[in-house]
């Protein structure tokens, strides 16, 4: 075991007694293109982070579910499945309770669980701490229960528990990477059919370039009604234009769309099409081998977010201009927005260069300083201990999906 498994399965032991039954991990994401796009049934292109969620499991008969975080207030949430409900539930418990609950509300006979987390994915940062959350549990049920899941119905339930039991109404490409992303490659994400996912090679130090996430430090409760109202906006102009989503309006139709619908809802559409259209452009740039070209996908990535769909903050603003005149190749915020974190794309031996020019910005504009970490594309949820043979949650073969 590595010496961050050893100290969680020792933890679990002082909490719970004896040994879990395995170890899992789930990784934190970011979004290199394709934002908003997932619950608009679009397309998107997030890589896993190496940053991940802990968690050190073992199934109980009792129908109870203890929860403890090493991130936490030292308290053991204790929970009975029977009573699991949607509000029931305060705090961070509500994102794995809601997996345990999804799972049951799916007809799959399981049971209680001890559960200690251990989680280096910076929370408030636009990462997707909640979903590796949410995915650490769902592989470790799948295995706890053998229950067989693929990752794709593992990310629905994971999901599932996001909107119906956290109350956030995220679409699906947070839990979509969080499980079935894969070591030095992009998952290319269409959201309307998770299970047709393709993995687009991202070797980003070999193309001599780096990719700087820059956390801004600027936290935004997604749950607080904005997001859902961006959600709501974006399914009403789907109605008015008789789709069934945004992702069914062509490039080539939307300046006609936009002449007919109201104007607070133009942007939006306006923000979606074209983002899907960036997508498209990202993996055909990498297919061809020259991911320096995304460079300007994400600048212009970051306008649209900014300009159309408003969701960017100063302090995101401010990390794209900082970034762009250190020279990076391109930057854009990842996540849902309203904070959390820049990306920048960069040559290799620049990210110190770059995000210094960052901080020093912030410094002078008065903001809190910037938290920086270099991404890579890492692994999905896997287990971790024991090592299964064959792996519980199954891999698509490596492929470039349109």
């Amino acid at each position: 075991m590595s010496d961050r498994t050893e100290r969680a399965a020792d933890a679990f032991a002082k909490l719970f007694g004896g040994s879990p039954d395995g170890i899992w991990a789930a990784p934190g994401r970011v979004n290199l293109i394709g934002e908003h796009t997932d619950y608009n049934d679009g397309f998107a292109l997030p890589i896993a982070l190496p940053q991940t969620t802990l968690l050190a499991a073992r199934a109980r008969t009792d129908g109870r579910l203890l929860l403890h975080s090493a991130q936490g207030d030292g308290r053991i949430t204790e929970l009975a499945v029977a009573d699991l409900a949607p509000g029931a539930v305060p705090g961070w418990a509500a994102y794995p309770a809601g997996v345990v609950w999804a799972l049951a509300g799916a007809g799959h006979r399981v049971g209680g669980a001890d559960l200690h987390f251990d989680s280096t994915v910076p929370t408030g940062a636009g990462l997707s701490s909640s979903a590796a959350l949410e995915c650490a549990v769902a592989v470790a049920y799948d295995g706890l229960y053998g229950l067989e899941l693929a990752g794709p119905e593992l990310a629905r339930i994971a999901q599932r528990a996001e909107n119906a039991f956290a109350g956030v109404p995220c679409g699906i490409m947070d839990q979509m990477a969080s499980v079935c992303c894969t070591t030095g490659a992009a998952l290319h994400l269409d959201a309307r059919t998770p299970e047709h996912h393709g993995q687009v090679p991202l070797d980003l130090p070999g193309q001599g370039l780096g990719l700087l996430v820059i956390d801004t430090r600027v936290s935004h409760d997604l749950g607080d009604g904005a997001y859902a109202a961006l959600r709501a906006g974006c399914e009403r102009a789907a109605g008015l234009l008789g789709l069934r989503a945004l992702r069914d309006l062509p490039a080539g139709d939307l300046a006609a769309a936009l002449d007919e619908l109201p104007a607070e809802l133009a942007p939006l559409v306006r923000h979606v099409v074209t983002e899907n259209d960036r997508v498209a452009e990202a993996v055909a740039r990498l297919g061809e081998g020259e991911a320096a070209a995304l460079g300007p996908i994400l600048t212009a990535g970051h306008a649209s977010l900014r300009d159309d769909y408003r969701v960017s903050c100063p302090e995101a603003d401010l990390a794209v201009t900082a970034a762009l005149g250190a020279g990076a190749l391109g930057a854009r915020m990842t996540g849902g927005g309203f904070g959390g974190s820049v990306i920048a794309l960069v040559e290799a031996g620049r990210e110190e260069a770059v995000g210094g020019s960052v901080t020093a910005a912030f410094g002078a504009a008065g903001h809190r300083l910037p938290r920086l970490l270099t991404a890579v594309p890492a692994a999905g949820a896997r287990r971790l201990v024991p090592r299964p043979e064959p792996l519980l949650v199954p891999r698509p073969e490596p492929l470039l999906a349109p």
